[in-house]
């Protein structure tokens, strides 16, 4: 961790604080972000430390491009993936794309160059529905999406390699992350940014799931403590917060937070089809609790609503919240 290390999707929500947190800490950073003809670092471009920040535009689906940013780099915090459930309906071989061939890269190219750490993200949709709560790493892997399936394949595919090549590979595997810079598509943002644009009927998709939300700063502790973590390899282990609750009592604690009313109407565009619908994600966060000497800071009501505040306030500022288009459903 001394040494260079190599950020995919860095760009992104959870990335971008990953970066951020990473340069705090003095380590050097490789942020790789995907290719555009804008020259589009994502929220990368915000940042007050992006000088201290090595990018590199390229493709996670391009080998070539993969294996020139991995070259001289110690450790690789893997996060590039298309994430968005609803668009996996759409365009299934995007996300085979991405996020099967693109962790192939990542891994095929860490083992040639001898990486010597690669921190590989999973999701607590890989899971589905719970059999059982609070949800362990033992549960059955349920693909209910496209994405899902993806992302499990993405998972074993990382595994593979560390019993098959030995290479150092620790897969963490996050609950649902909020927080600042989130994409509308997540509930969290989609609620705080329909009430912040002066909506107080909003549109939601089903109400009655639960989720296990876990706030960015806790999953960012994650990453770093997995990366420095010798037991992590070869494991999987749940980011979580190990508490669980409903999207609608979701919406009114952002209401309550806001100081707002609020309306909630189904809208039919938002809901999953019934089967691919997750109904219920509780995690179990005690092996990362004894592996990594993790825990959640942002732990029970408690915390969920001190969470939710700080994201409040960043939404809510006025520069960040004209880059949302509040009244749009973001797929």
């Amino acid at each position: 961790m001394n040494q260079k290390v190599l950020v995919t999707g860095a760009g992104g929500f959870i990335g971008s604080h990953l970066v951020e947190e990473l340069v705090r800490l003095g380590h050097e950073v490789r942020a790789f972000v995907r290719y555009n003809a804008r020259n589009d670092w994502g929220w990368l471009q915000t940042l007050p430390c992006i000088k201290d920040i090595e990018v590199y535009s390229g493709d996670i689906r391009d080998y070539d491009s993969v294996k020139h940013a991995v070259k001289g780099t110690a450790a690789i915090f893997h996060l590039a993936a298309l994430i968005g459930i609803p668009y996996s309906y759409s365009s299934p071989l995007a996300y085979i794309k991405t996020n099967v061939e693109g962790t192939y890269n990542i891994l095929q190219s860490a083992r040639e160059e001898g990486v010597g750490c690669v921190v590989h993200t999973s999701t607590s949709e890989v899971y589905g529905t719970a059999r059982y709560v609070p949800i362990d790493e033992a549960h059955p892997l349920q693909a209910q999406s496209p994405y899902a399936a993806t992302k499990i394949a993405a998972d074993q595919l990382a595994l593979s390699y560390y019993r098959s090549f030995g290479l150092p590979v620790a897969v963490i595997r996050p609950f649902n992350t909020y927080g600042p810079r989130q994409s509308a598509r997540a509930v969290i943002p989609a609620i705080i940014t329909q009430l912040a644009g002066g909506w107080r009927r909003i549109h939601l998709g089903a109400l009655h799931p639960t989720r296990d939300f876990n706030f960015v700063k806790d999953t960012v502790r994650g990453f770093m403590a997995a990366s420095k973590s010798k037991k992590a390899i070869g494991e999987v282990i749940n980011i979580g917060s190990n508490y669980e609750i409903s999207i609608e009592e979701t919406a009114y604690l952002i209401a309550e937070a806001m100081g707002v009313e609020l309306d909630i109407e189904v809208d039919q565009e938002r809901l999953r089809p019934v089967q691919s619908e997750v109904e219920r994600l509780w995690a179990d966060n005690s092996k990362a609790r004894s592996v990594l000497e993790w825990e959640p800071l942002y732990a029970g009501r408690h915390g969920f609503k001190k969470g939710l505040l700080e994201t409040v306030n960043w939404f809510t500022h006025l520069a960040n919240l004209n880059g949302y288009k509040s009244q749009i459903y973001n797929v």
